[in-house]
Parts: structure tokens; C-alpha cells; sequence
């Protein structure tokens, strides 16, 4: 068969980088930490002393996990809604009723207002009973209506739809299609403008909370027209609306009760008071939404690392070999120092970048994205590691632990619960290309024309100029820094010395950047091809940036007398971890086999190794690799399922 009965929209390489470029925020108005760390630039300055919470903001926020702890440990059950692959109608009747829809909404459209750190907080400790609840809270209220209509929506939209969203109504955001992943230049679902209103035709795919929710953001494409400019447009649209058809309800390996669909557009009447923002903006409207609301996935991140943390350190003291229990020998305590430490940086980026977006005095579309791309990572490999730990046991679901008389740890339910998060709201391929980009912004600021193959001569001549300009300033204060100084950052030094930790942070940070600029004048225009490099520009920026959150936030706690002792030893533990892999990522910028490897898939690709695939069977069976998404009617049944329908 064919690999797809769908015709592929045709988008040339430049205009697909066309479209995503012209959706980027472009403008830094405010100071960004990571922004100047990848500039060589360490402003300890901007996360030092570390930003705090007002006390009302505290109080509030303490007082609704309480209730929200108190919910859960009482009210969800999740070996129920990992069984039935569901979540109970009265679960979610209940987090209506405690206000959980409306965490982020503002109390004067009947939400709780809390702040993006308690937000945070309530994720973490939802997702630690259970993933799928917390997927649902989040896709909600991080990238579902709720947050583009703060960000853009209109006052009567606020007023319409927000009280909705904050007590009663699911919400929904559709972008990806069958055929349409992380290039939006394709997009295939259409908007046509008759009247005052659009009609929408399309299929959308990987619909979270899609199947359930009252209310859709929905991204399509306006065709240009008189009087409508066209482009790729968001706009919030009613779920029971007459053309809508859930056509089904999708099934993972993990987030077993999430309730995600394919869902079918055709000729779905949408009011163009509904339409959130101008149309063309709907893309920018998308990336701007996802630059906060990407934090909501290293807040259960953080969380799973605790839940990892307590099962190792409960079950490496209690089973014993050779004559002592697991966690002190040595291969077993590595893992759980690794987690420990872990846990305490990934809670570190987690808090200190939900405080700076509460009180945006910075930009923090870097921080967001980092915290996304490295808590993803990072609570994979401890929940891998946990698995390790527990050995069979950690392989053998809850079920069948608890049906033999032993504890119900679902070790191997949170591994795959989490390997989405490596996948969900931009892969970790995606993040790396897209935090690339904005770390090397300034390289491309000023010599964009330079390296632009379409410019002409006069045109390069300026650009080079301006970069003259720009690296005669910028590059000699690479050479040295406050890094070589041994008495620099002496605040950091109680009992265990942190100082060390920041003085690599400040000298690592001038030589990644050094690398980079190197790497620029290397390849110019070919710079964004070496998709290998860049991801290892933007790990060993993860690391630092996580080096730096780990310090500040210990030193944070010794100052408020909360574990200062304590905390001082996780952020040692951590940064040493840490340098180790920084080193490797340098190491690995210049000596890889990334050439190697594209020779060698290019002969893939061509069939020169399918003698490599004899003597298996698969077992995949037949059909198109991308389902077919031709406008029109639907021919399935209805599988939406509002909560409380039935």
C-alpha cells in the first residue's frame, strides 16, 4: 500500500523556516538569564538573591493545596483510572467543584488566581497520585483556552468564555494534524471567512482532552482574500458545535486515562468574535501560549522525581544482599544519589523559573523551554533508574504485586507515563532546534544578510560591517571573567564550598559561547543544518542553567534556615554530576560521528542495508503510515464523551 492516502500540502524548506520565523517573539525587551548565559554572559545578578512570592500569594496558595492534598489522598483512586483507562466522572465533578479548573484563571472570572509557582505546586502533587489527572488539569489550563485568551483574548471573550473554564467547562488545544507535526507551514485545516463568520474544514490529531472538552482552541489556516489577510489563525470554538465528530479516542503506552482523540471539522460554523487575535496570528498566538504554559510539564517532572526518590530510598534500605541492604553498595547508591540530586535541580528550575514569570521582570521563553527539555529528560533516566533499582519487581505492574502480597509500586507504569513528556509540547529534538535558535539570535541579528545566500553584495557588505562592529565589543570579553578569580561568588561558601560551582558556570559560559561563534564563522549559512551541534550547544546550556538554579536555591534555603546544611550537599552533588556531563557535550562538539552518520542514513534511506532486516517478521500489519485527513464529512460515530454525560 501506500505510505499515505492524504495529499501532502507541497512547502519548500525557505518558506516552511519562512512561516516559523515570522511566528518567533523577535523582540527581548526584558533581561533573560539563560539568553546571556549562551552569550557568554553569567548574570548571577538576575536570579540572585532568589526571587520570592508575596506572602498573600503564599498564603493562598498553601491553603488550596491543602485542600487539593487532602482531595486526592481521599477521592482519586489510580489504580482505578490506570485500570479502566479512565478518569471517574465524580473525580473530575470534584476538581470543578475545588476550583482545580480555574488555578491559573483570575478570581474575578471565578478562578483562583494563584500564581504560576502554586500552580506548579498543585501539578506536581495532582501527577504524583496521578499523570493522567494532572495531563488533564494541565492541557486545560496551560495551552487550552484559558491562557490565549489571557495573553490575547478580547474583554467580552474573557467575560464569555473564562467563568466557563474555571468551573465547569474542559477545554482543548488543537494544532497538530495527521499529516502536521512541529511544521506548521503545512497546516492543512481551514478557516474561510462568510459573513461574520468562518467555516472550519479539517482533521485534528492528538487532541488532549479533545474527547471530553466543552471548549477547543483551534488553530486554521484563513486563505487570503479581500479584506482578510489571511494565515494561520486561533480561535475558540464550541465542542458540541454541529460538524464536530470525535472519531476516536486514542490509546497510549502510558497516561492510560488521558483523553485524547482524532478529531473531524467539516463545515463547523464559528462565530469571528470567536477568533482569538487578528488573523495570521494564531501561530504566534501558539508560541507565546507555550512559553510559559511549557512549564507545566517539569512541574510533574519534579514531582515524579520525589515519588522516584521515596521508593528508592524506602526499598534500597529494606532489601539486602551480600549482607547489607542494596543502597550501600555501590552500584545501587549511585542511582539513588544520581535521583536525589537530581530531584533537588530539577525543583530548583521549576521554582525559579515559575518565579520570574510571576513577576515578569524577565523573559523567560529560554528558561521555559530548558526546564521543559531538561526535566523531560532527566525524570525519564530516574524513573529508568528506579525501575533498576527495584529489578524485577520494578519491571512487574502494581497489579500483579498487589495480587501476590506485596507492595503495589507502579515503578514501571511511571516510566511509561513519563516518556510522553520527551515527546509532548515540542520533542526534545524540537526544543533543542527551537532553543538554538534563540540562543543564537544575536549571531543572527547581525549577520543575518551576511550569511543570507539570496542578499546581494552591497547588501552582505553592511551585514558585514555591523558584525565587525558587534564582535570587536563582544568577543574580548570572552577571554576573562570573574570565573578565574578564586575568591569570586564567596557568598556561596558554607561548610560545603558552592563557589566552585558558579565560578565553572561563568568560565563554561564564555567558551560555550566561543564555540559557538566559532561554529557560526565555520558554517555561516549551514549553521542550522548541524542539528547534532546545536543539540549540544543547548544541553550543556541546560546544565549550566541548572548548575546555577541548584546553587542559588540552596543558598536560598541556608539563608531561611529551612535545610540549609542539606541542601548545600544536594547542590554539591548535583553541579559535580553535572560538570562531568558538560565536559562530555564539549568533547563531543568537535569529535562525533554526526558526518559519519548522515552518509551512513543516506544509504539507509536509499535500501543499501535491507539485507540488514532479514530473518524477522513483522508484525506491524497493513495500512497507510499517515491515516487519511481529506476534508469532509465524518463516517464514524460520535466518540466525545463530556464528563458527566453518562
Amino acid at each position: 500500500m501506500s505510505a499515505t492516502t492524504t495529499p501532502r500540502t507541497a512547502v519548500t524548506e525557505r518558506e516552511a523556516r519562512r512561516v516559523a520565523e515570522a511566528a518567533r517573539q523577535r523582540d527581548w525587551h526584558k533581561p533573560s538569564f539563560a539568553k546571556e548565559l549562551f552569550l557568554g554572559r553569567f548574570r548571577l545578578d538576575l536570579i540572585h538573591p532568589h526571587p520570592l512570592p508575596d506572602e498573600e500569594s503564599v498564603r493562598r496558595g498553601e491553603e488550596f493545596l491543602a485542600k487539593l492534598r487532602a482531595f486526592c489522598e481521599t477521592e482519586i483512586d489510580p489504580a482505578r483510572i490506570e485500570r479502566e483507562a479512565r478518569i471517574p466522572d465524580e473525580v473530575v465533578a470534584g476538581l470543578k467543584e475545588l476550583g482545580a479548573l480555574g488555578m491559573k484563571i483570575d478570581p474575578r472570572y471565578g478562578g483562583l488566581g494563584l500564581t504560576q509557582l502554586y500552580y506548579n505546586k498543585a501539578l506536581a502533587l495532582v501527577g504524583s497520585v496521578s499523570p493522567a489527572v494532572g495531563a488533564l488539569l494541565s492541557a486545560h489550563q496551560s495551552i487550552g483556552v484559558p491562557q490565549p485568551l489571557k495573553l490575547f483574548g478580547t474583554q467580552e471573550q474573557k467575560d464569555a468564555f473564562l467563568p466557563r473554564c474555571a468551573r465547569t467547562d474542559i477545554s482543548a488545544f488543537l494544532l497538530t494534524e495527521p499529516d502536521v507535526g512541529s511544521d506548521p507551514a503545512r497546516l492543512a485545516t481551514t478557516a474561510v471567512p462568510e459573513g461574520d463568520e468562518y467555516v472550519l474544514d479539517g482533521v485534528k490529531l492528538w487532541t488532549t482532552n479533545g474527547v471530553v472538552a466543552d471548549l477547543l482552541v483551534v488553530m486554521a489556516r484563513v486563505p487570503e482574500s479581500e479584506g482578510h489577510p489571511g494565515g494561520i489563525t486561533a480561535f475558540v470554538v464550541e465542542a458540541a458545535s454541529e460538524g464536530i465528530t470525535v472519531e476516536n479516542r486514542n490509546a497510549f503506552m502510558g497516561l492510560r486515562g488521558i483523553e485524547n482523540g482524532v478529531t473531524r471539522f467539516h463545515r463547523v460554523r464559528v462565530p469571528a468574535a470567536n477568533r482569538i487575535g487578528p488573523e495570521g496570528a494564531g501561530l504566534k498566538i501558539a508560541l507565546t501560549t507555550l512559553n510559559t504554559g511549557r512549564l507545566s510539564l517539569p512541574a510533574m517532572c519534579a514531582g515524579a522525581g520525589k515519588w522516584c526518590l521515596k521508593i528508592a530510598r524506602e526499598w534500597a534500605a529494606e532489601r539486602e544482599q551480600w549482607g547489607k541492604p542494596v543502597a550501600l553498595h555501590e552500584a545501587v547508591g549511585s542511582k539513588i544519589a544520581f535521583i536525589a540530586a537530581t530531584t533537588f535541580a530539577l525543583e530548583a528550575v521549576l521554582d525559579l523559573s515559575s518565579q520570574m514569570a510571576d513577576e515578569d521582570r524577565h523573559d523567560i521563553r529560554i528558561e521555559a523551554a530548558l526546564a521543559k527539555l531538561y526535566g523531560s529528560e532527566m525524570a525519564w533516566k530516574m524513573a529508568d533508574e528506579l525501575v533498576q533499582i527495584r529489578g524485577g519487581r520494578g519491571y512487574e505492574t502494581a497489579e500483579s504485586l498487589r495480587a501476590r502480597g506485596e507492595r503495589p509500586v507502579p515503578a514501571e507504569q511511571i516510566l511509561r507515563d513519563l516518556r510522553i513528556n520527551r515527546i509532548f509540547e515540542g520533542s526534545t529534538e524540537i526544543m533543542h532546534l527551537l532553543i538554538a535558535r534563540e540562543a543564537v539570535d544575536a549571531h543572527l541579528s547581525v549577520a543575518g544578510d551576511l550569511i543570507d545566500p539570496d542578499k546581494s553584495l552591497a547588501d552582505k557588505a553592511r551585514a558585514g560591517a555591523n558584525a565587525g562592529v558587534f564582535y570587536a565589543k563582544w568577543l574580548p570579553k570572552l577571554l576573562a571573567g570573574p570565573g578565574q578569580i578564586p575568591t569570586s561568588y564567596g557568598e556561596f561558601r558554607h561548610g560545603t564550598d558552592l563557589s566552585g560551582h558558579l565560578r565553572y558556570v561563568e568560565r563554561t559560559s564564555r567558551r560555550l559561547a566561543r564555540c559557538t561563534f566559532y561554529a557560526m564563522s565555520r558554517w555561516q549559512g549551514r549553521m542550522e543544518s548541524k542539528q547534532g551541534f546545536l543539540g549540544r550547544v543547548v544541553d550543556i546550556g541546560a546544565e549550566l542553567f541548572a548548575m546555577s538554579a541548584a546553587c542559588v536555591r540552596a543558598e536560598r534555603l541556608r539563608a531561611e534556615g529551612r535545610h540549609g546544611r542539606e541542601a548545600y550537599q544536594l547542590a554539591d552533588a548535583f553541579c559535580r554530576q553535572a560538570r562531568i556531563r558538560a565536559d562530555e557535550l564539549f568533547a563531543r562538539l568537535w569529535t562525533n560521528t554526526d558526518d559519519l552518520d548522515r552518509r551512513l542514513v543516506k544509504a539507509v534511506l536509499a535500501g543499501s542495508h535491507t539485507w540488514l532486516e532479514e530473518g524477522v517478521l513483522d508484525p506491524s500489519g497493513q495500512g497507510p503510515w499517515i491515516a487519511d485527513a481529506t476534508p469532509g464529512p465524518s463516517a464514524c460515530e460520535n466518540a466525545r464523551r463530556p464528563y458527566g454525560s453518562y
